[in-house]
């Protein structure tokens, strides 16, 4: 499902006042009220603002909200936290209605963070959002199927990895920090909680440690089984973990690396001698005279392991004028360009 962002949808900052919240969605309710606006696009847009509104309009709700962190932004795919994708309205579903008009139910987010919060006997009278009547937010009751234990529900978190050469050359465990969303066993969302603060979700961050496989490729997905998201019944998902080459220093190409080696105009006319670090230790390479830059040097077996051996280390040359440059070498240079 997609990820909301009330907060942008009301167009109000995350620190908002009640006031200020309310006051945003009283302006947007008029300038979208079926009522008034008659284009395609204002129906839904209607409905997104009081849904909104019924979130950030409501203390508990919001809080619950906001316990999901502030990185996300609306239409990006979200996952329930563990326990809530539960909720749901229990076979039930509410409807927003206008004078006969029917607008649909709450969205799929909505439902997956709130349906505890409006399934336990919410009145069913007419729902007044900052003054406009909705003619009630309808029930309509399904037959409910009961099962001892739900189906179980997307538990897994899949989460991005970014790894260095140096993790792939040392072949050391990395550790691995992501936050854990748990429901509250405890309160369950209901009122003051030291646990949870009342919000119905525990977020604790959880460290781990990961042995990267031998020959590893970008993209490639780790699994580490049981540490996903865990629900009401202690049904545990896995962790998925994607890698991502970032280094600053190397380019990542399989097994072989590519490395920057800056040097001075003259030194590119002239070669040099230079000491680099590799992931084998420090060494010396010799550049040849009129050197260009970009040009390439092969070092043999500095790369990364690979089956038999090393790969190789590709020291990718680059021209750099030094930032100090004096007057007297500056009148050199112009002596050059007059030859």
């Amino acid at each position: 499902m997609e990820y909301k962002d009330y907060y942008d949808i009301l167009g109000v900052k995350r620190d908002a006042t009640d006031a200020e919240i309310k006051s945003a969605y009283r302006k947007l309710a008029r300038k979208f009220h079926p009522d008034v606006n008659k284009t395609k696009e204002a129906e839904s847009k209607f409905k997104d603002i009081n849904e909104a509104y019924e979130v950030l309009g409501d203390k508990q709700k919001r809080q619950r909200y906001d316990s999901l962190g502030s990185n996300w932004q609306g239409g990006q795919s979200y996952t329930p936290p563990p326990g809530f994708e539960n909720f749901g309205f229990g076979g039930q579903s509410y409807q927003f209605n206008f004078d006969g008009q029917n607008f649909g139910g709450f969205s799929d987010f909505f439902s997956s963070l709130f349906g505890d919060m409006m399934g336990g006997g919410r009145s069913t009278q007419g729902m007044n959002f900052g003054g406009f009547d909705f003619g009630g937010a309808q029930q309509t009751s399904g037959r409910r199927r009961r099962t001892e234990t739900p189906p179980l529900e997307n538990l897994d978190i899949t989460k991005t990895l970014n790894i260095t050469a140096k993790d792939i050359f040392d072949k050391k465990p990395i550790k691995v920090t992501y936050n854990n969303m748990e429901r509250c066993t405890q309160c369950h969302g209901g009122g003051y909680c030291s646990n949870c603060g009342g919000t119905g979700i525990k977020t604790e961050p959880k460290t781990i440690k990961v042995k990267l496989p031998p020959e590893i490729s970008e993209g490639k997905k780790i699994r580490i089984k049981g540490e996903g998201q865990t629900d009401a019944y202690g049904r545990k998902g896995d962790l998925y973990l994607v890698i991502n080459f970032k280094d600053s220093e190397y380019e990542i190409n399989g097994s072989d690396l590519t490395k920057e080696i800056e040097i001075t105009p003259p030194e590119a006319v002239l070669g040099c001698k230079k000491d680099i670090e590799t992931l084998h230790g420090k060494i010396g390479i010799k550049i040849p005279p009129k050197t260009s830059s970009g040009q390439f040097l092969r070092l043999k077996g500095l790369g990364l392991p690979v089956k038999g051996g090393f790969g190789n280390l590709n020291a990718k040359i680059k021209i750099v004028i030094p930032k100090n440059i004096t007057e007297k070498q500056i009148e050199l240079y112009k002596k050059i360009a007059e030859v």
